[in-house]
């Protein structure tokens, strides 16, 4: 053992992988241990990764006694009970997005970390890195005066397969869920800097949505939110329509794009803020350098406030305000899961 933070990941699948590998680079955290349904996947995640403990199960992982943190990777409808069962076993938690399927889980999720006095955060990655943080300095100087209209998408298009997470209302599916958050969350975080707050919630939400008729879930999703300080914001997400994935921030002043808002730099290296003012002819582009994947970020940012509870990245009010305006988002177009049954 070492003074590092000791990981333990929850699950096998595809994200897991991607967090893994985002460990492998941390000052401050190393992957001890991996629990899976299968001791055949959990040596094979092990070996590939070059694990030491490799549980059959996710019980024995929470078992651990050397496992200090849990990172919980498995489908959405799964995320409650697991991220519960790691903080009753006194395991700090760093829960994969959605944190659950609805707004009443986030909750629950919250009063168990509350209550067993453990770390807890919503896995929302590109909260963590330094392009964020400076777009955040960005709408907190005026550059582009007083905002008024942010616009967010994150939507792509995976194979037609009915049993795959993305198109299975079962597993909580569909744009929304999966990417749609970071879209909201971004927008709740523009509103609130410009309002001089660390996030905003919005005050009404509209949405329009194709709801597949054999999947049952948004296949693609667009909403309007509307902030206090008249501010609008306009989203779009989907699992079943390729788009650019970019930010757009418009103001009195001038506006601000941003080409790569979700995984920027993702290996670390240079991604870009351009800021566009309109008494200006020239764009302006600015250079911002990461030195680090951009899970490593996330994971050190668990250990930095480890003492405190919960990170300023994503602090527990602003998961729980994300997952209540996704539930608004979701009954704007009709859309229930199969999970939102109590």
């Amino acid at each position: 053992m070492t003074d590092k933070l000791a990981w333990g990941i929850l699950g096998t699948g595809t994200i897991a992988g991607i967090f893994a590998r985002g460990l492998t680079s941390s000052q401050t955290g190393e992957l001890l241990a991996v629990g899976s349904r299968t001791q055949a996947a959990a040596d094979e995640f092990g070996e590939k990764w070059n694990i030491a403990h490799r549980h059959d199960g996710y019980e024995a992982l929470l078992a651990d006694k050397d496992v200090q943190a849990i990172y919980i990777s498995t489908p959405h409808p799964l995320h409650a009970a697991w991220a519960i069962k790691a903080a009753e076993a006194g395991k700090h938690v760093l829960c994969e997005k959605p944190i659950g399927v609805n707004a009443a889980e986030a909750r629950a999720i919250i009063e168990a970390a509350r209550r067993n006095d453990v770390f807890l955060m919503e896995a929302f990655m590109y909260r963590c890195h330094p392009q964020t943080m400076k777009l955040v300095e960005l709408i907190h100087s005026g550059v582009i005066g007083e905002v008024r209209i942010i616009q967010a998408t994150f939507s792509f298009t995976v194979n037609f397969n009915l049993e795959s997470r993305l198109l299975n209302n079962a597993l909580g599916g569909g744009g929304i869920l999966d990417v749609g958050g970071y879209c909201t969350s971004m927008a709740r975080l523009i509103a609130g800097a410009a309002l001089d707050k660390s996030f905003a919630d919005p005050i009404h939400v509209a949405g329009a949505a194709h709801i597949g008729s054999f999947s049952r879930v948004d296949e693609y999703a667009t909403a309007l939110l509307t902030f206090p300080g008249d501010i609008l914001a306009q989203l779009l997400t989907g699992v079943q329509l390729p788009a650019d994935d970019e930010v757009r921030i418009l103001g009195t002043r001038g506006s601000i794009y941003v080409p790569s808002p979700w995984l920027p730099a993702r290996n670390g290296g240079t991604s870009t803020i351009i800021v566009n003012k309109y008494n200006e002819t020239q764009t302006q582009e600015m250079p911002i350098e990461s030195k680090a994947n951009i899970y490593t970020y996330e994971a050190d940012t668990v250990a930095r406030y480890l003492d405190v509870r919960q990170a300023p990245a994503m602090s527990w009010n602003d998961t729980l305000g994300n997952m209540q305006t996704l539930d608004r988002w979701r009954q704007a177009i009709g859309l229930t899961y199969d999970a939102d049954t109590p």
